[in-house]
Formats: C-alpha cells, structure tokens, sequence
C-alpha cells in the first residue's frame, strides 16, 4: 500500500513527523506492533482546531481536528517503518479523547474524521477498534488527542 499516494488522491500529504512535547517517544515498536503515542492536530508545527467542541467548536470542527491527527499518526507510522509500508499489516486500534462540554456526547462523530481517513488510505487493513470519550480538557488546549496501534508483518 502506498499511504501517500492514497492521501494525495484524497488532496492530503503527509505532515513532518510532529516531536514529543514532553519525556516520552512518539511511538515504540514492541514485537510485531508500532504503538503510536498520543497525536494532537497540530499539523507542520500549526496549531489547529483548539477549543472545546460543544462550546467553542462544532462536532464537525472535532472531526477535521481528527483527521488531522490521524495524518500525524500516519506520519509517525511512516516514519517508524522508513516509509516501508509493506511492513504493515493493518491499523489495530484509535483511541480518541474529545475535549468537550459534560453535555456533548457526539465523541463517536467527531472520532470518526480520524476512523474514516484512516480506512480511506488503508483500505480493509484500515478497519480498526476504537474508543471515543470525551474530557474537560486536553492537553494544550487542542480539541481531540488520539493514539494507535498498528500491527506489523
């Protein structure tokens, strides 16, 4: 499968692979999985999609805030498997923390901007496991925070 090929088709890119904001690593490979750190909509070092969603945002906003980590996520997939995507299999699992009012309970929707970008740029090997919740706050003040795992050959 090539990602970025995919992702172009859509009208998307890959971003620079974002560095850690703190003391841990963007994603740790461990037997046969690549476990993806928390990514955060912030795309090429911009900041993007801050606010909470029921208040400052629309769950539509949530949405593009997951797609855009979601192409982080991919990036740092990329980046793990030097651009060899041959080396995976598939997309195990996304979960996604929405920042939200206590009233919101649409996480589901907005997660699914990360769900739906990952199936569209791996196919079958893009089906995945997931959880959605929502919370009073994110780090940095971003509005969605997901994390993955992936499974290699």
């Amino acid at each position: 499968m090539n990602i970025e090929t995919k992702l172009e088709e859509l009208g998307l890119s890959l971003p620079a692979v974002a560095a850690p904001a703190a003391n841990y690593v963007p994603y740790v490979i461990s037997g046969k999985s690549i476990f993806v750190s928390g990514q955060i909509p912030f795309l090429n070092g911009e900041k993007m999609h801050m606010g909470r969603v029921g208040e400052d945002l629309s769950a539509e906003d949530g949405a593009a805030a997951a797609q855009a980590c979601a192409l982080n996520i991919l990036a740092q997939v990329n980046d793990a498997v030097d651009g060899d995507w041959s080396k995976v299999v598939r997309c195990v699992k996304l979960g996604g923390f929405v920042n939200c009012t206590p009233d919101f309970t649409d996480q589901p929707l907005v997660i699914k901007g990360a769900s739906n970008l990952i199936g569209e740029a791996m196919g079958d090997a893009g089906k995945h496991a997931r959880f959605a919740v929502g919370a009073p706050s994110l780090p940095l003040g971003v509005a969605v925070e997901i994390d993955a795992i992936f499974e290699l050959v």
